[in-house]
C-alpha cells in the first residue's frame, strides 16, 4: 500500500478493508476507542509521533512494514 510518505490519512487506512485488518490485527484496542472516529483527519505521520510515547518503536514498524506489503 502506497502511505505517501506518511501522509496518508487515518480515515484513508481505515475505509480500506486491508490495511484495517492490519491495524484490527495489531492494535484492536485503538480501534474501539471511541476517539478513533475523531481521529480519521490524523496523518499516519502524527500517528506514529504520538504512539511512539506508549508503544515500543519495534511495534509500530512492524506494523509499518506490514501496511506497506498490503
Amino acid at each position: 500500500m502506497n502511505l505517501k510518505n506518511g501522509k496518508i490519512t487515518v480515515g484513508e487506512l481505515l475505509d480500506d478493508p486491508r490495511s484495517r485488518a492490519v491495524l484490527q490485527k495489531r492494535f484492536p484496542a485503538a480501534l474501539r476507542h471511541p476517539m478513533t472516529g475523531a481521529a480519521r483527519t490524523v496523518t499516519l505521520e502524527q500517528l506514529l509521533a504520538a504512539a511512539s510515547a506508549w508503544l515500543p518503536r519495534r511495534k509500530l514498524d512492524e506494523a509499518l512494514e506490514e501496511l506497506r506489503r498490503v
